[in-house]
């Protein structure tokens, strides 16, 4: 899927009240159970919705979600169209109260750098809400209405059991129209769009527009089961692909930030990579289910628990781990300094290891460039040409000082490293489970794989990431 074409929801306008879409009306024939319409529900809760107007300096491009996929910026707050550069930029969005004394849930790119943040109520009324915080991770965020109580407000629905084909309605700010109600069913569940370490979105054809990011997603029943967050449109508008983030992550977010203002997430230290069919076979895994370590952070939860490097994390806490995500998903849910039981693949054999959860740290790890290098070891078995990490290499390929090994200096086209996915600026650090330390140690992995008939096994650090690839010998 190509994700130029996503598109976040906030963008400039003005507030207009809008109308009330309907379900269709052969809705009542078909034979199906459905609301004649939504008509009632809706006129309950549009008083809870909100428009919001976030007022803040004009952002460069590096600010418009730096984390998310090419495209997901052009419509990311982006600031209203003026001739004069002095005046302040504003950006637009949806959101809705979630208790009487004014707590606000949106997103958080809706607000992201704002210096003053408005409502508009369904009145017309407008009142300034302070941020409580955000979490860009899941793109929600926080906000408190001062001064009031009594106000209208909405509750959650259970987002794990909507079922593909259940009727939404989403109400929000479309291109700055003020309250706008559309209808619609789930299209789809748990969607990966690559926004995040915790995509788990609601697909839904309701139609949702430039404008709706932060708007809720109702059920028919009423109860909030998604906030509206992304759209994919090749042409910035409803396409019938709209994607919300689910109630049962929302809720917790929200939670976390209304205790303390941040979002508290377990951690384990480790990055992990799912297995391919050539990866497995080279460890000895009978399948490709779950989670390979490819770095283990020094002084981490992991690091103390002695997990390792190639380790295969396949299950934690009796929860079966299918993939990285799963992992992603089932440490986060874990509390500070709790124990959990991780069943670990090594060496051949299943293993139980015990570790302590940490808090999740806000740093990352710093990107890298891929720089043509001088070559100086050519392997055509492989299909590489390989050059020791000097001082001048590691400066140019920004590799930190504790990375060691061989820089692929050169790539030969539909070699067995080019399959692979091998590219020009790769360190190999370990080949066949040995630190790559010259060439030799790289050659004399490549004939033991060949000689037991398996792939390769390679782990390499690449863009400030550490992966494992393993390069299947046979088809050369």
């Amino acid at each position: 899927m190509d994700f130029r074409v996503f598109q976040t929801l906030c963008m400039v306008g003005a507030f207009i009240i809008g109308g009330i879409s309907h379900a269709p009306s052969h809705a009542q024939t078909s034979g199906f159970s459905g609301p004649p319409n939504f008509s009632q529900m809706v006129e309950a809760r549009l008083p809870a919705v909100l428009g919001i107007v976030a007022t803040g300096a004009q952002p460069s491009r590096q600010d418009l979600a730096p984390e998310l996929p090419p495209g997901f910026e052009d419509f990311f707050g982006l600031p209203r169209p003026d001739r004069n550069p002095q005046n302040p930029s504003q950006a637009l969005g949806s959101g809705f109260i979630i208790s009487e004394d004014g707590f606000v849930v949106t997103n958080a790119h809706v607000i992201e750098g704002a210096r003053k943040v408005e409502v508009i109520l369904e009145d017309e009324r407008t009142l300034e809400a302070l941020v409580v915080g955000s979490d860009p991770a899941t793109d929600i965020a926080l906000l408190k209405l001062e001064g009031v109580s009594d106000m209208p407000h909405v509750a959650w629905g259970p987002s794990r059991d909507v079922a593909i084909g259940e009727w939404v309605v989403a109400i929000g700010n479309p291109f700055g129209l003020g309250s706008t109600v559309t209808a619609g069913i789930v299209s789809g569940q748990s969607r990966n769009i690559n926004a995040g370490p915790y995509d788990d979105f609601i697909q839904t054809d309701a139609a949702i527009n430039s404008g709706n990011s932060g708007g809720p997603l109702f059920n028919a029943r009423g109860q909030v089961i998604g906030v509206n967050t992304a759209i994919f449109s090749p042409s910035g508008g409803n396409v019938g692909i709209g994607f919300a983030v689910p109630s049962h992550v929302a809720q917790r977010v929200v939670e976390d930030l209304k205790d303390d203002g941040q979002v508290d997430r377990g951690w384990l230290g480790v990055q992990v990579q799912g297995l391919t069919e050539n990866i497995a076979t080279a460890i000895g895994l009978p399948d490709t289910r779950g989670a390979l370590i490819n770095q283990v952070v020094s002084g981490g939860p992991a690091d103390a628990a002695m997990l390792q490097v190639g380790d295969v994390i396949l299950a934690a806490n009796d929860t079966d781990i299918a993939d990285p995500r799963d992992l992603v998903f089932a440490i986060a849910d874990l509390a500070t300094d709790e124990e959990a039981m991780l069943t670990i693949w090594r060496d051949g054999a299943r293993e139980e290891v015990t570790v302590t959860i940490g808090r999740m740290p806000s740093n990352a790890l710093t990107q890298a460039a891929e720089t043509p290098l001088p070559a100086e070891d050519d392997d055509p078995r492989l299909g590489t040409t390989l050059s020791p990490l000097s001082a001048d290499l590691r400066a140019q390929l920004q590799v930190p000082g504790d990375v060691d090994g061989l820089v692929i200096t050169q790539v030969t086209e539909d070699s067995a490293a080019d399959r692979a996915g091998l590219v020009q600026g790769d360190v190999i650090i370990e080949a066949g489970g040995q630190p790559a330390t010259n060439a030799e140690v790289a050659r004399d992995a490549l004939e033991a794989a060949q000689e037991n008939d398996r792939p390769l096994l390679l782990r390499i650090f690449r863009n400030g990431n550490f992966m494992f690839v393993a390069v299947n010998l046979t088809e050369n």
